[in-house]
């Protein structure tokens, strides 16, 4: 890799990140169901209809999972804690998940990585999908209960919090494209979970607070997005899908507004009231977690219904998951969230990596894709700091394959390549190229 731990300021974090339902494995310490077992289980939703039921076995193997992330010189853990693990039905603590959390950070301080915990990384409990899910304002207090129950237990050892992991897929992508659990197309459950979302942090944020805790954040993904031609409709569109993708999320927790050319799609459809919330929702942070992967170049599409655009394929290589490598794209995100909205705040490049088909050769895997990919995005990162932006750690997405999503096990995300037969773990290329960049 073209960089060293020497390039970046003194205390810089390197770390890796998962999530729960994609690694743990859901069918194991009294977990509940979640939305995201429903859907998988409806035809034509996932790859296969595969689900979180196994997974990595995380549950059981998380002390070889750590030893990965310690060997390879990391120095933080980005991991989250599941709600239907905590609270199967949403709303009541189970003692063997809260007991599972209490290990997995005890296990992470005894090998000097920090715990940085995400709250809610999409595994909503069935109940509560039940009851409307993130359309539904009760959502935001159940969130907050669920806040008080896992900080009791493991806010005194963990080392930062977000509340939510890309609200924009939480609501836009899974109640408007219907792409992610719940498998939505309504534009009336959309704009209330883009809001009751943005709720949902609030509330966790004034319970962390409440608590005494600082170091608490959000986690927002952003899409660098472009006209795909120069005429004036394509960068009306760009702007637009910029404002739903991009704006929405960091103005109403930075500024305390949402842009007015996405209200003129879902004012009629908004929870009654919504504008008192935006104190609660743009209390102040102590940092931003920055989740980048790509580009998209859009057009204008008068035949579409709101917001009357369409992405059209661009020129770049392009991962397992089609989408293109664009470094540029989190340098311009990292200087633009420092100029225009958050001013010195601390940030975390908290996501970023790419997926490959990856396979084991001889007992090993070698994937230069991944390692140019790494070396690039850190690079970016290096000069968006020279440019001002107060960035202060970067976590790879992922430690290990994992479940996918709607892509189920196909697309490898990790350093570390995982057997789904046998569970098997083999660090790749990539991993050790990453261990010797920033070894001390």
């Amino acid at each position: 890799m073209d960089f060293k731990r020497s390039d970046f300021p003194e205390g810089f974090t390197f770390g890796a990140a998962t999530a729960a339902y994609q690694i743990e494995g859901h069918k194991f310490g009294g977990a509940g169901s979640t939305h995201w077992d429903t859907f998988a289980a409806t035809p034509g939703n996932v790859v296969r209809a595969e689900d979180g039921a196994l997974a990595c076995d995380h549950y059981h193997r998380y002390p070889e999972d750590l030893d990965l992330l310690k060997d390879a010189g990391l120095d933080a853990y980005r991991f989250s804690t599941s709600w239907a693990r905590v609270m199967p039905d949403g709303r009541t603590p189970n003692a063997e998940g809260l007991d599972f959390y209490d290990r997995l950070v005890d296990a992470m301080l005894e090998r000097g990585l920090k715990p940085f915990q995400t709250l809610y990384h999409w595994e909503l409990p069935s109940t509560l999908a039940d009851k409307g899910g993130w359309a539904n304002r009760d959502t935001c207090e159940f969130f907050g209960d669920f806040t008080d129950v896992i900080t009791d237990r493991i806010g005194d050892r963990v080392a930062a919090i977000a509340t939510i992991n890309e609200p924009w897929c939480v609501a836009f992508l899974s109640h408007f494209l219907g792409h992610h659990a719940p498998g939505l197309r309504d534009l009336r459950a959309t704009a209330r979970a883009m809001h009751h979302i943005m709720l949902a942090h609030g509330t966790a944020l004034e319970r962390l607070r409440a608590k005494g805790m600082q170091n608490c954040g959000i986690v927002l993904n952003f899409d660098h997005t472009t006209p795909a031609d120069d005429t004036p409709e394509a960068a009306a569109a760009a702007s637009l899908q910029d404002a739903i993708f991009n704006r929405w999320f960091i103005e109403a927790a930075a500024k305390g507004a949402y842009p007015k050319e996405v209200l003129a799609g879902f004012e009629p459809h908004m929870p009654t009231g919504w504008q008192d919330d935006m104190d609660l929702i743009s209390q102040p942070m102590d940092w931003l977690g920055v989740n980048y992967y790509t580009r998209h170049r859009v057009l204008h599409d008068p035949d579409s219904a709101w917001p009357h655009l369409t992405s059209v394929k661009g020129d770049l290589p392009t991962t397992q998951m089609g989408w293109e490598i664009y470094p540029s794209g989190l340098h311009h995100f990292l200087t633009r969230l420092s100029r225009d909205y958050v001013g010195d705040l601390p940030l975390y490049v908290t996501e970023n990596g790419m997926a490959w088909d990856d396979t084991v050769e001889n007992g090993s895997v070698y994937d230069p894709e991944r390692t140019s990919f790494v070396s690039d995005h850190m690079l970016a990162t290096k000069r968006a700091i020279a440019d001002g932006a107060n960035v202060q750690g970067f976590f790879y997405w992922s430690l290990l394959d994992n479940y996918e999503w709607a892509f189920g096990y196909e697309k490898r995300f990790g350093i570390v390549h995982v057997d789904f037969e046998t569970l098997k773990r083999t660090p790749k290329a990539s991993y050790h190229a990453l261990k010797a960049a920033i070894a001390r």
